[in-house]
This record gives C-alpha cells, sequence and structure tokens, in this order.
C-alpha cells in the first residue's frame, strides 16, 4: 500500500462513488431482516473486488474475506427505520415504509469504501466484511442481526472488529474515538400494577392501580438520583402509560408501564433492575401487586483499549490530532456491542453535521452532510491493515 499518509487522497478519490452509492441506498431503504437488494449489491461489489463472499447469512447478511492471517473484520449496518421520509432531498426515499434515518447508508458506503481501498494491495492479513442485517430491530424472537450473525459464524476466527457510526451533532472533518464504554445498554420493561377496579365516587371500596402507578412513576425517577452513583450514567424512563379505565368515573383495575433503562456497566445495569424491582414493590404496601417482564436488549458498546490505540493514531496521522476528539458518552444503543464481546472491538463516530440545520437521528428530517464521509473509510482501511500487520498490539 501506498504511504498511509497518501491513503487521504486514495480514498479522497472515492469521494463521488461514496456519496452516489449512499444515495442510492438512501433512495432505497429496506428494513431490518428485509435488506435484500441491499446486501445483493454489497455482495456484487465485494464479489468484483476478488473477495470470497458468502450470502444469506442471518437471512439478508454477507459475510467477505480477502487475504490470509490475523483476521480484522470491518462491520456495517445495513437497514433503515419504518419512518417515511419529508426532506424533500432528490434522493428521498421512495419507499414510504422505510427510511435511512439514521445513517446505515452511509455505512455501507464508507465500508465498501475501505473494501475497495484494502483490495488494491497485498494485505499483511485477512480482511472480512460484515455486512449485517438489522441493528434496528429484532426478528420474531426480538434477536437483531449482531447475534444471528455470530451464531450463523461471522465472527468464528476474528482477532478484531472495527466500525462507524455517522453523528450528526459532529461537525465533519471531526472523528470521536474513545476507549471504553462509548454507547449505552438498552433494556425495555413492561410493569403491570394490579388493583381492584371499582365505581369512581366509591374509591374506599377499591384499590385504584392509577394511584399506586402514580407512586411508581415518582419513586422510579429516584433511582438514579438516590440508589445509583453520581460517577456513573444512568436513566429510567417511562415512556408510556395504559389504564384499563377509559371513564373518569371508573376506576381502574390495572395500569401498565412501558420504559427502558441505560447504563454503561454491568453492575449499573443490574442495580437499576433490582431497584425497579423493589420501587415497584411499594405497591403491595397499598394493598395492590405488580408484575415485571423484561426484555433485555444490547449490551453496552464498549472499546477495547488496543483497538482504540491503533486507530486513535490513525486517525492522528491521516487528519492530525485537533480533529480526534472525545465527545460525552451517548444514551444510544447498537448491537456492535455484542460483536466486541466477542473480539476485541474499535467503533468511532464521524462527523456528518449539516452546519445550521442539525438533524435529529430517527426522525423523518434526518439528513448529512456527505462532505467528510471519504475520512471515515481511510481511517476503517488504515486500522484495519495495522490490526492485521500487528496483531501482537492486542497482545
Amino acid at each position: 500500500m501506498p504511504k498511509t499518509l497518501s491513503l487521504i487522497d486514495q480514498a479522497k478519490q472515492l469521494q463521488e462513488e461514496i456519496i452516489s452509492l449512499r444515495r442510492h441506498l438512501h433512495s432505497n431503504p429496506e428494513l431490518s431482516y428485509e435488506e435484500f437488494e441491499t446486501s445483493k449489491l454489497a455482495a456484487e461489489r465485494l464479489s468484483k473486488l476478488g473477495f470470497q463472499v458468502r450470502t444469506g447469512l442471518a437471512r439478508t447478511g454477507v459475510i467477505a474475506d480477502l487475504g490470509e492471517g490475523f483476521t480484522v473484520a470491518i462491520r456495517a449496518d445495513m437497514d433503515g427505520l419504518p419512518i417515511q421520509e419529508t426532506t424533500g432531498a432528490s434522493y428521498q426515499s421512495t419507499n414510504p415504509r422505510a427510511m435511512h434515518a439514521c445513517g446505515h447508508d452511509a455505512h455501507v458506503s464508507c465500508a465498501l469504501a475501505a473494501a475497495k481501498l484494502l483490495s488494491q494491495t497485498k494485505l499483511p492479513g485477512r480482511l472480512r466484511m460484515l455486512m449485517q442485517p438489522a441493528e434496528e430491530n429484532g426478528d420474531e424472537e426480538g434477536v437483531s442481526g449482531a447475534k444471528r450473525m455470530i451464531e450463523a459464524g461471522a465472527m468464528d476466527g476474528v482477532g478484531a472488529v472495527i466500525g462507524l457510526h455517522v453523528d450528526a451533532s459532529l461537525a465533519p472533518g471531526k472523528v470521536a474515538i474513545m476507549p471504553g464504554p462509548v454507547m449505552a445498554a438498552a433494556d425495555s420493561f413492561k410493569i403491570t400494577i394490579k388493583g381492584k377496579g371499582g365505581h369512581g365516587a366509591y374509591p374506599e371500596a377499591s384499590i385504584d392501580s392509577v394511584v399506586l402507578a402514580g407512586q411508581v412513576i415518582l419513586a422510579a425517577q429516584q433511582i438514579v438520583s438516590r440508589r445509583i452513583s453520581a460517577l456513573e450514567p444512568a436513566v429510567v424512563t417511562i415512556g408510556a402509560i395504559h389504564s384499563s379505565s377509559t371513564r373518569g368515573n371508573v376506576i381502574a383495575e390495572s395500569v401498565t408501564l412501558h420504559g427502558t433503562i441505560r447504563s454503561f456497566t454491568e453492575p449499573v445495569r443490574r442495580q437499576l433492575i433490582e431497584e425497579l424491582e423493589r420501587v415497584c414493590s411499594i405497591v403491595r404496601g397499598f394493598g395492590g401487586d405488580y408484575e415485571i417482564e423484561w426484555e433485555m436488549g444490547y449490551p453496552a458498546t464498549v472499546n477495547d483499549q488496543k483497538v482504540v490505540e491503533v486507530m486513535r493514531q490513525v486517525a492522528y496521522d491521516l487528519i492530525g490530532p485537533e480533529n480526534v476528539i472525545d465527545v460525552p458518552l451517548k444514551t444510544w444503543a447498537e448491537d456492535f456491542s455484542m460483536l466486541a464481546q466477542v473480539a476485541p472491538g474499535g467503533f468511532m463516530f464521524l462527523g456528518v453535521e449539516i452546519e445550521g440545520d442539525r438533524r435529529a437521528h430517527h426522525s423523518p428530517t434526518f439528513d448529512i452532510n456527505e462532505s467528510g464521509l471519504y475520512l471515515g473509510s481511510a481511517i476503517l482501511a488504515e486500522t484495519a491493515r495495522r490490526l492485521m500487520a500487528a496483531p501482537e498490539k492486542l497482545k
């Protein structure tokens, strides 16, 4: 491969191709586990670059290998969200059922450009491209694409895995690369508060589940402030309340609360679960009862210190230390975390902010500044190359 510093120029030569592909994918988004055309496109491009390609993993996933030796994987998620786009862009989604409202179109484009950069020279190891379905939503069993890809053997023999996520709050030309936890674990709960229904004119003859639910809601908001260390980030959110009664003069038999917890370490994750159980138990002191159902989601995304050291140095060399920053921990969740539990992982954030018109992820108006996408491709490619060349750095 040419000298490291020239890699930026090589990547920049691919910028128009990256943008063109990103806009094509943006116009043709596919939902989780439905990424048939996206995976077909990725497989065809990787095959033309000389990769050995396997398709149909986890329904629509693609694995592609090039070279021999220590294996480094570059992962890109492919799915869109069930949102109808309202940007009015020339490349707006043509699928009213779906939209790339989180930048996965850019992830695929950056990853394929990185594969192209690395395919142009003899590799010091094996490069594995992981084109993953269903980061946003699970299958019928609630299982996301990363876990299904692992089950299909996508991480077998992988010594390190890297990836990126575009960040619409970060300026183009900037990247954020930090060791340790960078994104939260996200778990969901459903609490059913059980009382005794009755007439609103005779509350003494009932056990008002709405009042009990109010006690639980208020107490739950004290978990983070009073039970979790101020040094440990955590979130408890109750986002929906449903009463079995729809009338003002009917005391509800039951109330259902839906919510989420976010955490960055397993001890805090366990403590949040225990504390919410403790909070709910107060309803028994008032004659009621409760049940909690948990849907355990993605674990926290934790960057490996040694992988990140390599990735940060690559970014320093390619774009300068002044453009490599730390950002506050994100309470987003990402199933890249599951891949990083199998092999040491490094995950970075790539700046795509539209200056003066920052777009919110997961909104119908989401869009990005594409000017720095080639930087993501260059950093991914060179990080993979250096990791393949010196696997001892991970020991």
